[in-house]
C-alpha cells in the first residue's frame, strides 16, 4: 500500500561540507526514490522546493511530499543518521503521512551530531509540548512541576544511555513524537 507522506525541516551543516558528502549521506532515500541526486528529488507538490542544499548558509532545506511504500521510513531514518555527523547542531525532521481515509500522522525525527545533541533536542521538543498542553488547564506553579519532571527523566535516560553504550555504538532513535492533525502545504 503506497501512501502520501510530508518531509519538512532544515538542517544546519558544519563549515566545509559539499553537495557530494550530502547526497552519499542521503544515499539510502535517494536509492529509495531511484534518483542520483537531490536536484533530482522532485517533491509532487510543484510549489516545495525538495530537497535542497544551500552552501551559502550551510543548510539542508527539505520540504518533500511523494508517495511511499512501507520502508519509507526506515530508509529516511537511516538517511538522516548517516547525514547527522555532517550537522552542525541538531534539528527535528517533520515527517507527515497521509492516509486514503483522511487520517494525518504527525511524526518528528530528531538528526545530529551526536546522541547527546539529539537527546537535548528531544528534551526541548518534549517540555514545549508538555508546557502548551498543561498551561491551558493549569496554572504555571503547576507546569513548572511537571516539566522538572519530564527534565529529571530525561536526565536519567542520558545517564542510562551513557552507561549502556558508547558515544559511537549508539543509534538514536528516529522519532518518538507522534499525533495527528490536519493535512496543510508549505
Amino acid at each position: 500500500m503506497r501512501i502520501e507522506v510530508h518531509v519538512h525541516g532544515t538542517l544546519q551543516l558544519c563549515k566545509g561540507v559539499s553537495l557530494t558528502q550530502v547526497e552519499n549521506s542521503l544515499r539510502k532515500w535517494l536509492d529509495y526514490l531511484d534518483v542520483e541526486t537531490i536536484a533530482e528529488a522532485r517533491s509532487q507538490e510543484p510549489e516545495e522546493p525538495g530537497i535542497v542544499f544551500h552552501r551559502s548558509d550551510r543548510t539542508l532545506e527539505i520540504c518533500w511530499t511523494g508517495e511511499v511504500g512501507r520502508n519509507f521510513v526506515h530508509r529516511l531514518q537511516e538517511a538522516l543518521y548517516a547525514l547527522g555527523p555532517l550537522t552542525e547542531r541538531a534539528s527535528e525532521i517533520e515527517l507527515t503521512h497521509y492516509y486514503e481515509d483522511g487520517r494525518d500522522e504527525y511524526q518528528v525525527l530528531f538528526v545530529g551530531p551526536n546522541a547527546a545533541a539529539i537527546h537535548q533536542v528531544q528534551r526541548n521538543r518534549m517540555i514545549e509540548d508538555v508546557t502548551g498542553l498543561l498551561s491551558r488547564h493549569f496554572g504555571p506553579e503547576d507546569v513548572t512541576q511537571v516539566t522538572g519532571l519530564v527534565n529529571s527523566l530525561f536526565d536519567r535516560d542520558l545517564e542510562q544511555l551513557k552507561t549502556e553504550t558508547s558515544e559511537t555504538d549508539f543509534q538514536p532513535s528516529g522519532g518518538s513524537l507522534l499525533h495527528f492533525r490536519k493535512k496543510h502545504l508549505h
